[in-house]
């Protein structure tokens, strides 16, 4: 099999079967059109002979073409004894969705469901997405040596973590997504991946890890009826579960990160219970909230997804989902981000927080940074903090609001260029330290001197800097030099 899957891929490389490939191919339409799940573009650009545009037709859009025209080395007879193809009446046609990947490697995944097609199989493995994409924008990007990728699905994240972890096992409740993971692994000159089927953590019994990822079957809903997103787990159980149990398999400095829903319930706030699952693993932790749905807008989402709208059955699965999450009095359902750190420290930090602003992408490539900046502005008592040296973060800008001609603003602001492109409002000692502090001189000479501009008391200046200072070292408007 790997000598078939190892020509196949040379085929779609020479062919141009890449993301670029495929993109300009294409073009802007008919893209557009397929993120809407219009394929009727798609089809017309890839109309003809050319083999790049059959192998799209073929492989992406699921549609039938004829042998003849089939690509010059295409492999028909064995991929259809291998079962990626099926051939009837001299016209072929996938069993699977085969897409290129921005890895430059590939994935396989059972084919899009789109209106009109038959019902899902309750194995049904959902290709590579936003959420997939999402999910590898927030690993960290620091090598590492075991890593899991738990809930593997098509085997997307390990695309991702190939040439960073020395050694990487991939889990799954669902047999079928192992096997098509495996093929993406394969398609993709991936090899020696450890891949074991069990929910949860089951099939780690006792091992720990460096890296933790999931992109889990986080969909909150009353029955679990497909395996690539409902867990059959009562309510945000499982995401709950999932955090709680993660520091158990953490290797010391070890670091989890995942995906998650989580519900908003009427009088309770959803940071607290956020908090409290992260503030049980002892571990410093960071949530961040990205979107909330309203219940309707979550099961339209949802039934949408399973291309069940507009089916028979569609009224009643809206009405059942609905009903149960009143009988929960949910108000809204959550999707984020959840990071925990293995510091080893006794004094564990968490932050939750809701920010569904753009940020600069990859946010795995900062996400160290954020965590240390959190927790550092949280264990710095203030003796320690006025001793620091503080430097201003490379691209912060300052912005001052205000009436035309008048002497003083009204608000000054500082705003991130880089990162979670976070702004703050800050006082007068905020903007001043921010147009000073380079990491060369310790705080406190540097608010005595602001006190002597001013005319401040320094004391009151030194007593009262800690407070202000803290949220913006914690969200990154200011480091702590140690050079």
């Amino acid at each position: 099999m790997n000598d078939l899957l190892d020509r196949l891929r040379g085929l779609l490389l020479d062919t141009g079967y890449t993301i670029d490939g495929v993109r300009e191919r294409l073009g802007d339409v008919a893209a557009t059109a397929l993120s809407r799940e219009e394929t009727v573009p798609a089809l017309r650009a890839t109309a003809g002979d050319d083999p790049l545009g059959t192998l799209i037709r073929l492989w992406w859009l699921g549609a039938a073409v004829d042998e003849r025209k089939a690509p010059r080395g295409l492999p028909v007879e064995e991929l259809a004894a291998a079962g990626l193809v099926g051939v009837e009446g001299g016209r072929i046609t996938s069993t699977v969705h085969l897409q290129p990947w921005e890895t430059g490697g590939y994935v396989v995944s059972d084919r899009k469901v789109r209106p009109g097609d038959p019902a899902l199989r309750t194995d049904h493995v959902v290709g590579a997405g936003g959420a997939s994409a999402n999910l590898a924008q927030l690993v960290s990007r620091r090598p590492a040596g075991r890593v899991l990728d738990l809930g593997t699905g098509c085997g997307v994240q390990v695309l991702h973590l190939d040439g960073r972890a020395e050694e990487i096992v991939a889990t799954d409740v669902n047999p079928r997504a192992l096997e098509l993971a495996r093929l993406s692994w394969a398609l993709s000159g991936i090899r020696g991946v450890d891949a074991r089927r069990g929910s949860l953590f089951d099939p780690v019994p006792g091992e720990r890890f460096d890296l933790i990822v999931s992109n889990p079957p986080f969909v909150i809903s009353p029955a679990g009826r497909f395996a690539y997103r409902e867990s059959g787990f009562r309510a945000d159980d499982f995401c709950r579960d999932l955090v709680r149990l993660a520091p158990r398999h953490l290797a010391p400095g070890g670091t989890c990160q995942l995906l998650a829903n989580w519900l908003h319930v009427g009088g309770e706030d959803w940071q607290d219970r956020v908090g409290g699952w992260l503030a049980e693993t002892g571990c410093d932790g960071w949530a961040v909230q990205r979107d909330v749905q309203d219940p309707a807008e979550y099961v339209e989402l949802w039934l949408r997804d399973a291309a069940e709208q507009g089916t028979p059955r569609y009224r009643e699965l809206y009405e059942d989902w609905l009903g149960w999450f009143e009988s929960e009095n949910v108000t809204g359902i959550g999707f984020g981000w959840i990071t925990l750190n293995d510091s080893g420290s006794l004094d564990p930090v968490v932050r939750v927080e809701e920010y569904g602003q753009r940020v600069e992408l990859p946010v795995g490539g900062y996400v160290d940074e954020i965590l240390g900046s959190i927790t550092g502005a949280h264990r710095l008592t203030d003796a320690e903090l006025l001793g620091a040296r503080l430097a201003l973060a490379d691209g912060v800008l300052e912005e001052r609001i205000g009436s035309p001609g008048a002497e003083d603003p009204e608000r000054i602001v500082l705003r991130q260029t880089r990162g979670l492109r976070r702004s703050a409002q800050v006082g007068t000692v905020e903007a001043a330290l921010a147009g000073v502090c380079d990491g060369l001189y310790p705080l406190d000479p540097l608010l005595a001197a602001i006190a002597e501009l001013t005319g401040e008391d320094p004391g009151d200046l030194r007593e009262k800097a800690p407070e202000g200072l803290r949220p913006l070292i914690a969200e990154g408007f200011f480091h702590i030099s140690t050079g």
